[in-house]
């Protein structure tokens, strides 16, 4: 089910003029904070309404100004998780989640209550008053209620900006069993770039209220815009593959990539036959004309330049096609003219295991 939207509007001096179209999955809304992420996903939601602008989920039209037709948010059937879970202080999560569950209409294929509570793992949370959850419990509880409304859509808006890292990776493994199992379409907006390149199939790239760049995750979050739209430090590539082999021992496993490669990542959370991601950060590869010896790194691709692009204080980004995969690479100017870099010139790409997420 498509959702195409095109929206105008004005919050004082913050001009918002964005567009998208997404084709189901998770569509992510990424950019720095202040990028008018929020402000489209409200109007998404039809808590504001545009200036200017369309909305419609498959065949049915929510928004269009030049008719001027407008469906108020309570006949959206959306899903809304805010970054705060906002529960029922005084009601138990079975309670909270019973009150979602009211607003599933008769007839629409209400969500298994079970099902829900089991994909988020809140089983054992079921008699507990949100006073007593931790905050990565109490955002599945109000992913839960969310879902038991029996939504067309789900719209997520930095459901994790209020965690600490250790609520973020508790919570996340959940959020990849709902993008995998649930099967509704998720638009998520957030500034990670880890948690955008861990759940997002398709991003929509925000700088300054208007649309950078749509894309893949690989395509944008390892493509030149990335760097104009959030600290260029946080740039990279995004490699897709499944788990060949996992060495116990030492911690590691062998990821065969998409593309042919083989690369060692840490891998104690993963089994041989997962499919994974891995984000590679730009700043943590090193380029070298020739191969070299006697380095702690354990990758080390062969590539070709492909693409080298000025990237601001005395710094440039290399794009290196290694087989059928693309890494990104920081480095300064001056390497690239000492190392007599031009596209087209064979190198290999040293990539630090402990970078690698």
């Amino acid at each position: 089910m498509s959702l195409v939207v095109a929206a105008r509007h004005r919050f004082g001096d913050f001009s918002l003029d964005a567009g998208f179209i997404a084709e189901g999955g998770v569509t992510a809304l990424f950019g720095r904070s202040g990028s008018g992420k929020t402000s489209l996903i409200r109007i998404i939601a039809g808590l504001t309404r545009p200036s200017e602008g369309r909305v419609q989920l498959g065949n049915d039209v929510l928004v269009d100004t030049s008719r001027r037709l407008f469906v108020p948010p309570h006949r959206r059937r959306f899903g809304y998780v805010f970054q705060e879970a906002r529960l029922f202080p005084h009601l138990t999560v079975r309670q909270n989640l019973n009150y979602g569950r009211w607003f599933s209409p008769k007839g629409a294929g209400s969500e298994n209550p079970g099902r829900v509570i089991d994909l988020l793992g809140i089983g054992d949370l079921i008699d507990r008053q949100p006073a007593n959850l931790s905050g990565g419990e109490k955002q599945r509880v109000a992913i839960g209620r969310a879902l038991l409304a029996s939504p067309r859509l789900l719209l997520m808006d930095e459901p994790l900006a209020a965690l600490d890292e250790e609520r973020k990776a508790e919570i996340l493994p959940y959020l990849e069993r709902l993008r995998d199992e649930a099967r509704i379409p998720i638009v998520y907006v957030s500034h990670s770039v880890a948690e955008v390149a861990r759940l997002a199939d398709r991003v929509v790239l925000m700088s300054g209220g208007r649309v950078e760049a749509v894309g893949s995750v690989s395509d944008v979050l390892g493509g030149p815009r990335l760097a104009s739209a959030i600290d260029r430090r946080e740039a990279g590539s995004v490699l897709a593959g499944r788990v060949e082999a996992r060495d116990a021992e030492h911690g590691l496993a062998t990821i065969r990539l998409d593309g042919g490669s083989a690369i060692l990542v840490p891998g104690a959370m993963v089994s041989p036959g997962d499919a994974v991601r891995l984000r590679v950060p730009a700043r943590d590869v090193m380029v070298a004309t020739v191969r070299p010896e006697g380095l702690s790194a354990l990758n080390i691709l062969e590539g070709v330049v492909e693409a080298i692009e000025p990237d601001g204080e005395g710094m440039a980004s290399l794009r290196l096609a290694c087989g059928g995969d693309h890494v990104r690479a920081r480095i300064t100017a001056w390497s690239i003219e000492r190392l007599g870099l031009t596209p087209g010139l064979p190198v290999h790409a040293v990539i630090k295991t402990v970078a690698l997420e």
